[in-house]
């Protein structure tokens, strides 16, 4: 497969709790490839947590730096990339994007609130009605994520492993093989 892949990184994109860290993790392992999840870089570059970042600088700012990161990622090869829910949103991060395979790891509105009901590290879910605000969330962004290379939906009984696999056997259906030079 990693040589199906020539080094080309996979980019995971989806909305928060749909898997994509725990997925991307599995993925990257599988296919001796590094990991990086965007967030992860992003609290480090800013040196505060997301909560911080969207409550100082609001979610311009953190898209913005967001932006930043992925441009500096994509210059690397023989990565699993998990990105921000959100990423998708800004027209300049597709250009990054393209530069490797996306895989969109489509999760109803059910499993991803039964996820992320407990976690208050979720800035948009500071909501009066968070079962809503990831509907919204997903029925604005669903048009973008559906222009993902792979649209891997997940079903609440499979496992990350499971998932990982399903991205795996699907890699080969949206990669152009290499001309053989014997032809």
């Amino acid at each position: 497969m990693s040589s199906l892949l020539q080094g080309v990184n996979l980019y995971l994109i989806g909305m928060m709790g749909s898997g994509k860290t725990t997925v991307g993790r599995l993925l990257a392992k599988h296919l001796s490839y590094g990991f990086v999840d965007t967030d992860d870089v992003i609290v480090q570059v800013a040196g505060k947590s997301i909560n911080q970042l969207f409550a100082e600088s609001g979610e311009a700012a953190f898209r913005q730096l967001e932006s930043d990161v992925l441009s500096q990622v994509c210059s690397f090869t023989k990565l699993a990339i998990a990105t921000g829910g959100g990423i998708v949103t800004r027209q300049e991060n597709w250009s990054y994007l393209h530069h490797g395979l996306i895989v969109w790891l489509d999760a109803p509105v059910d499993i991803l609130y039964s996820r992320l009901e407990a976690d208050d590290t979720r800035p948009l879910l500071h909501d009066v009605d968070p079962r809503e605000k990831l509907r919204s969330l997903l029925e604005q962004r669903q048009p973008l994520y559906s222009q993902a290379d792979l649209q891997i939906t997940i079903n609440k009984s499979e496992t990350p492993e499971q998932i990982a696999e399903r991205v795996i056997e699907a890699i080969p259906s949206v990669l152009k093989t290499p001309v053989s030079q014997n032809n």
